[in-house]
């Protein structure tokens, strides 16, 4: 380990780290009073547009060719396409006139643009009635966190906020499903696929478990075989030609998870963790089931993932404070193992979203150094912040509740608190002529 004044170049190479970041902020400050201004700017040209198309006896196409030269016009000064600008025009007035607390939010510097961005892009499929609504809901639970690790929370949020059910909405949605080639360059093209999440995800992962089959089944007889010895294949590639192998010929040789009793559902060996809430599983409730580490599901999928799992992993959460504090589960590692992967639910390393079942369990206190094995003392982190840990100045320390300090070399602290649970209970209220309690 190495203290932050050891670090290469002293205390002088903290300095110049240390002024870079105060620069870096107000550059930051700078940029973002620039893009909020051109959102404004942009907003204007889209209402000028809208005014001067505005006549009583216009037609929409009047309004639709004056938006057309205002972005031409715009588009020149800009040096981009006015199809570019029309959509940013767009886009600007959704936000600026749409979201005016969320600018308001960044501009004061409380938020920064991807969170305005994660806002619009989910509350704007709401009824425009309910914008105002979910735009504070949506700013405080922004405050504190990166703009990646809130998304799926602001879109669950928006789900359960729709007065139209997440799984009416699905079933649209999933008609809308397709593959579609896109020719590209040098003899290769992008073949798409618009699938429900859970069977992308599943697919996704089934290809990555062949691929790393594969590759390490080559390291295995690389002597005995020419053609193994020569496969120098990255993952990607062999993900890539893993695909093509089964769609074009059935399976590949190294397929150990095929299992087609339940379609494409009972193929998925992936370890997917799918956050259920009781009234949902029920049927009580159609509203979105959180997939971790990605979107939501449809609650008809839940229940057929539900259905078909041999033992039921049960969460305990403490009613006051949310935090998970016990778990039961199927899988082999040991229970407290499973408690973390409840608790941490990804990476703990501050913005970091890897999912903790990707991630490795640390010991925040060395174990080499004397550090427990305990709750207390383990956190997950993925293999990149793990390193990060072990072999930069970067230090962290876990206090009580799961929460982890981590201070930079230039001393700066960020504190990460443990995620909320995506489903807690509270105590229903008694109703009239309920017993007392004893």
């Amino acid at each position: 380990m190495t203290d932050a004044a050891e670090t290469p170049g002293g205390e002088s190479y903290l300095a110049a780290i240390s002024g870079i970041v105060a620069d870096v902020e107000d550059v930051a400050r700078e940029v973002a009073r620039v893009q909020i201004r051109e959102l404004r700017v942009l907003a204007a040209a889209g209402r000028l547009a809208e005014e001067q198309g505005a006549h009583p006896n216009a037609k929409v196409t009047l309004h639709d060719m004056v938006l057309r030269s205002i972005s031409a016009e715009v588009a020149g000064a800009m040096r981009t396409t006015d199809r570019t600008v029309q959509r940013r025009i767009g886009e600007a007035r959704v936000t600026i006139e749409g979201f005016p607390a969320a600018v308001a939010a960044w501009e004061s510097g409380r938020i920064v643009q991807g969170h305005v961005k994660a806002i619009v892009d989910a509350g704007v499929n709401l009824p425009a009635e309910l914008w105002a609504e979910f735009e504070a809901i949506a700013i405080e639970r922004c405050e504190g966190q990166t703009p990646n690790r809130v998304r799926g929370e602001l879109e669950i949020l928006a789900h359960r906020m729709h007065p139209r059910s997440f799984a009416e909405r699905h079933e649209e949605a999933a008609a809308g499903r397709c593959v579609r080639l896109i020719p590209g360059r040098d003899g290769m093209s992008d073949l798409i696929a618009t699938l429900p999440t859970v069977i992308a995800e599943g697919i996704h992962d089934r290809l990555t478990q062949q691929a790393r089959a594969i590759i390490d089944t080559r390291e295995e007889r690389a002597t005995g075989s020419d053609v193994v010895a020569t496969d120098a294949r990255t993952t990607d590639q062999v993900r890539a030609d893993v695909l093509a192998d089964l769609l074009l010929a059935g399976t590949p040789a190294l397929d150990d998870t095929r299992d087609t009793s339940a379609g494409p559902l009972g193929a998925i060996r992936a370890r997917v963790q799918v956050l259920v809430p009781a009234a949902t599983l029920a049927g009580a409730d159609d509203g979105p089931c959180d997939l971790a580490g990605g979107s939501p599901i449809d609650p008809a999928t839940a229940r057929t993932l539900a259905g078909a799992t041999g033992v039921w992993e049960r969460l305990f959460h403490d009613p006051t404070t949310g935090v998970t504090v016990s778990t039961d589960s199927y899988r082999v590692p040991s229970g407290m193992r499973r408690f973390l992967q409840a608790r941490d639910q990804h990476c703990r390393f501050p913005g970091c979203r890897v999912a903790a079942i990707r991630c490795e369990v640390d010991h925040t206190h060395d174990h080499a150094l004397g550090g427990k094995t305990e709750l207390s003392n383990l956190a997950h982190l993925c293999q990149r912040h793990h390193s990060m840990k072990q072999f930069t100045a970067w230090r962290v320390r876990q206090l009580s509740g799961g929460v982890l300090e981590w201070t930079s070399p230039l001393g700066r602290i960020y504190r990460e608190d443990a995620p909320t649970p995506a489903v807690a209970f509270t105590p229903a209220a008694a109703s009239p002529g309920d017993p007392a309690p004893f």
